[in-house]
């Protein structure tokens, strides 16, 4: 696709003097690149009092993708911490211009999102549900109201809408501009013009400064807010920055009668379109389409700031034929601007925020994925915070750098992504959605004999996984629904076997780690709320908590020498984790963290029957007087060395087999044979996940997070208060003060209502909370949900006065009664 640089795209930006001062040799931040983001950090930051911020951009402040970016506020998101960044940003837009004298162009015209299927009408009652517990104003209004806040859009065809009042839309380059400006007011430096060409690295993972078109400057942070330009500056450091820039479109029309410029921001996802109006009454309309075309510069020219693409009308005829049907008034307009204006897309459609692992002095925020001037407010802001006190000051695990591996970063990787992300902004957000495009990156040992068992694949870090699987005469694909889907009846069968049998899972996908040296159980000792310092052979189930108290992770521990552990944690973890751990190991040290997680698998028998078929693989005792629960041994399976966990989180009797990678499938084939005599059946992620929600296990990313503490998760049985570890002082306040929200198990009475986390818990008919995870549970023969209550005048939990209270969850826009469950709704049996 050929740019397009000529002068006439360049957008009308107030003109600002920055005060003429020489590059300073150094600074303690150096803020790569001016648009909107870096603007906010670095007014942020300024106004935190922070000395010598020095922000740098290769063009002019609001450059890059902030300049042609529509300008759409809205605050609600998929999280509470999402929606805060973005609720803020609105905060923060109407004050710039009376600080700084920059107008910003605020109105707050409200976001308008209509529904023209039943099935959006869901999504739009869960949307609108859960507005309310993020605490935006959110309303359910009829087409015929709909029309009235949009006089021109078509309605006969629009079932309702969901209105949200204090959204509103700015002139995007200005609010870089007068951020830019509050930043300078508050003891910034701002230089324009001045390239970053790389980053200054000591060999060590610590950046020292950057490498400029004017010469080098050194720095104690670099924070990178480079957009389209970051994952290549990112590369020449050595950090995988994954994203790619892919053509997002719209057009302005001419003027059109009747349109005001106080108009709502409408979207309609079912068209794959929004509009908006501008000033002079013309229409911004903008898509976000099915497959959309990665733009294939590499590296993106230095001159492309206010660059464009050509336009692609056969590309947009889609668009414009449902903008024309949604809105009349454009069957005849004149359309005299097409902007094909790339912006930087990620893997999962999330942004990147942080520090990458294995970096000091490094941070980042870059691939907005078109939520940019909606977020850039909150960002900065947190960013400042994060910056400032050390560690994240919140659940921003869904944006963290470190949810990324290497091999995220490929090239042919992400231009085949995403293509596929920019089309998921308006597409159905289906429960368990999985990605189509640039699959099986990575696969376990086990992965032909699952295909061979009809097993429906989804994908985690990379990892191709078995979800469910499909009798011999179905299809193992997913046909998505906000009701149960079609594989439920299939995941109740595997439950059923594994509660009933014994079944065999693939968790070969566990990240998993050995920590060798000296200092490996001081470090542990420190890291853990748990004891570690337990007999060789122990496994132990803790958290790694932060400072504030709150979980960083949860994992399993297992010493297998007085100077080695062997650690476990979830799929997602393995960068986070292993950077957490490697931050505490003392720079002296004789200690080691090992990734061995592509190297070890892990095959799972579970269910009653498990201790039988394994006796038949190998010669270890089994009996728990010999190797009790909550122990690991070097066993042998048919000649095959394994170690043997017995721990289950399915609640049932059985080992985890950890296996090296090229023993894995042998150990696979000697427990299907010697299992098939107990009909041994097979059970994938579906079921794992309706198991551990009936025994009351927690997952993390879902039930506990960083914003949670093992008090408030009702996890305290794992804390070891006869030590010292990171977090503790923190927990002793909270143990003395009281809790202030709770982790509890939900049940649903009615067993036809299908939950799926995310929805709004209520709770003698008032907002409590919400459900952090759900699913169907086949042993209860209803829904089970996770969610954190409290009270509703915020004083301490007092446990006895739960139990006294009427729950109801609310699921498509009815509530429905369930019962609260401190332990586990599934009993042991």
């Amino acid at each position: 696709m050929t740019p397009q640089t000529t002068l006439s795209n360049t957008p009308v930006r107030p003109e600002i003097q920055w005060p003429s001062q020489p590059l300073p040799e150094s600074a303690r931040a150096v803020i790569v690149g001016g648009g909107v983001v870096g603007a906010s950090v670095a007014y942020h930051l300024a106004k935190m009092g922070w000395k010598d911020v020095l922000l740098l951009e290769q063009n002019e402040i609001g450059a890059g993708t902030t300049w042609h970016a529509a300008g759409m506020v809205g605050q609600l998101r998929t999280s509470n911490s999402l929606t805060k960044i973005n609720k803020y940003s609105v905060e923060l837009y109407p004050t710039l211009e009376q600080e700084t004298g920059i107008p910003t162009g605020w109105l707050q015209v409200g976001s308008l999102i209509v529904g023209t299927s039943e099935e959006r009408m869901i999504q739009l009652r869960r949307t609108a549900a859960m507005a309310e517990v993020f605490g935006v104003e959110a309303t359910m209004i009829s087409a015929d109201e709909a029309g009235e806040k949009w006089p021109l859009m078509r309605t006969d065809d629009v079932l309702g809408a969901v209105w949200l009042p204090h959204d509103g839309r700015v002139i995007p380059g200005n609010v870089a501009v007068a951020l830019a400006k509050g930043a300078a007011d508050n003891g910034a430096m701002i230089h324009t013009g001045v390239a970053v060409e790389e980053l200054i690295m000591d060999g060590n993972g610590r950046a020292t400064g950057v490498r400029t078109s004017a010469g080098e400057i050194k720095s104690e942070w670099v924070i990178l807010c480079g957009g389209m330009w970051a994952r290549e500056l990112g590369l020449k450091a050595d950090i995988d920055i994954p994203l790619f820039p892919v053509e997002h479109h719209y057009i302005l029309s001419e003027p059109i009668e009747g349109a005001s410029k106080n108009f709502a921001c409408m979207r309609d996802p079912d068209g794959l379109l929004y509009a908006r109006t501008l000033d002079d009454n013309s229409i911004m309309l903008g898509a976000f389409q099915k497959v959309s075309q990665p733009w294939m510069a590499q590296p993106v020219p230095r001159d492309f700031s206010f660059g464009l693409l050509e336009p692609d009308w056969e590309k947009y005829k889609q668009p414009l034929a449902s903008g024309k049907h949604r809105i009349p008034a454009l069957e005849t307009a004149e359309f005299p601007k097409f902007i094909n204006g790339p912006e930087s897309f990620t893997p999962d459609n999330n942004f990147i925020m942080g520090k990458p692992a294995q970096t000091e002095g490094v941070f980042v925020l870059a691939g907005f994925n078109s939520v940019g001037i909606a977020s850039a407010g909150g960002v900065g802001k947190y960013a400042a915070e994060w910056l400032e006190g050390g560690e994240s000051p919140m659940d921003l695990w869904s944006v963290d750098i470190r949810r990324f591996l290497p091999i995220h970063n490929d090239r042919a990787y992400l231009t085949e992504r995403t293509g596929e992300v920019l089309g998921l902004h308006y597409q159905m957000a289906w429960p368990n959605r999985e990605f189509t495009t640039a699959r099986g990156l990575r696969r376990t040992p086990l992965y032909d004999r699952l295909t061979a068992q009809n097993a429906c694949f989804g994908q985690s870090m990379g990892w191709e996984r078995a979800n469910w699987f499909a009798p011999e005469d179905a299809s193992p694909e997913a046909e998505y629904s906000f009701n149960r889907q079609n594989w439920a009846p299939y995941v109740a069968e595997e439950v059923r076997n594994c509660r009933e049998n014994v079944s065999v899972i693939d968790q070969s996908t566990f990240s998993k780690y050995l920590l060798r040296g000296e200092g490996a159980c001081g470090i542990l000792q420190q890291l853990c709320a748990n004891n570690v310092d337990v007999p060789v052979g122990k496994v132990v189930y803790t958290g790694m908590l932060n400072e504030r108290g709150t979980y960083e992770s949860d994992l399993t521990v297992v010493r297998t020498d007085p100077h080695e552990f062997y650690i476990v944690t979830s799929t997602t973890q393995t960068v986070r984790d292993a950077d957490w751990i490697r931050q505490h190991i003392p720079f002296n040290s004789d200690t080691r963290l090992i990734d061995v997680t592509s190297g070890i698998g892990v095959v799972s028998v579970m269910g009653p029957n498990a201790p039988a078929v394994l006796s038949l693989v190998t010669d270890t005792d089994l009996s728990e007087s010999a190797f009790p629960p909550g122990t690991a041994q070097e066993i042998t399976i048919d000649g095959h060395y394994t170690k043997a966990l017995r721990i289950s989180y399915v609640g049932e009797n059985g080992w985890e087999l950890h296996t090296p990678f090229q023993t894995t499938l042998a150990v696979y084939d000697s427990i299907i044979d010697a299992g098939n005599a107990f009909k041994i059946g097979h059970a994938g992620v579906y079921a794992i996940n309706a198991m551990r929600l009936e025994k009351g296990f927690r997952a993390w990313g879902h039930d506990i997070s960083p914003d949670d503490t093992p008090l408030e998760a009702g996890l305290s049985f794992a804390v070891d208060w006869n030590k010292d570890f990171l977090g503790k002082a923190s927990l002793l306040k909270q143990k003395e003060q009281g809790i202030r929200r709770r982790l509890v198990s939900l049940v649903l009475k009615d067993p036809n209502v299908q939950f799926w986390g995310n929805e709004p818990v209520f709770r003698d008919g008032k907002l409590t909370g919400y459900t952090t995870s759900a699913a169907f549970g086949p042993t209860l023969g209803s829904a089970v949900a996770m969610a954190y209550v409290k009270n509703g005048d915020g004083s301490p939990i007092v446990i006895p006065e739960l139990r006294k209270s009427r729950y109801e969850i609310a699921c498509h826009g009815q509530r429905h009664e369930a019962t609260l469950h401190l332990r586990a709704p599934h009993k042991e049996r």
